[in-house]
């Protein structure tokens, strides 16, 4: 599990990577366009991923400053969301390294910001929920911009395991 949770934060990375290039060819306006997504625009779609994994690496490292909502603005421009993103993906790469199986079979206990009381679980389920997590929210820019006539992001694990990943098979 361990192998695969570090294989995970390497194309997190690289997915990311992709969608803020795809966000850097849309001008402000498209950026911040609300197009219904459950965070309106790409901006607060990205924004948000960037909050709950603050959140999450608050939760499993006790660094860092939690947003207090999910709605928090972090950053309104792309270059600001970028280099926060790209910090965040370091900051989770290193951590993955940083655990063993045993820490993974261990509990986590968090207080959620959407229901009060503490919430115990294997480490292991929040981190593989963490990176779901992304994958449905990137899921949701990749409509987002085909929904703007822009090109269909390749995203696909596979792809990224036959391109960049080649490491990991």
């Amino acid at each position: 599990m361990l192998r695969h949770f570090r294989m995970l934060a390497d194309y997190n990375r690289w997915a990311n990577a992709r969608v803020y290039d795809a966000a850097a060819q849309l001008s402000d306006g498209e950026f911040h366009e609300d197009r219904s997504a459950f965070f309106g625009s790409l901006h607060g779609t990205l924004n948000h991923l960037l909050v709950t994994d603050r959140l999450w690496m608050h939760r499993f490292t006790g660094n860092g400053d939690p947003p207090a909502a999910l709605g928090v603005v972090l950053h309104e421009d792309l270059a600001g969301l970028r280099t926060a993103r790209e910090a965040e993906d370091r900051r989770i790469a290193d951590w993955i390294e940083t655990l063993d199986e045993t820490a993974l079979a261990g509990d986590i206990t968090y207080t959620s910001v959407l229901r009060p009381g503490a919430v115990t679980h294997p480490l292991h389920l929040a981190v593989a929920h963490m990176f779901n997590h992304h994958a449905h929210h990137r899921g949701q820019c990749h409509t987002i911009l085909t929904s703007m006539g822009k090109p269909s992001l390749v995203l696909d694990l596979l792809d990224f395991l036959r391109s960049a990943g080649r490491r990991w098979m």
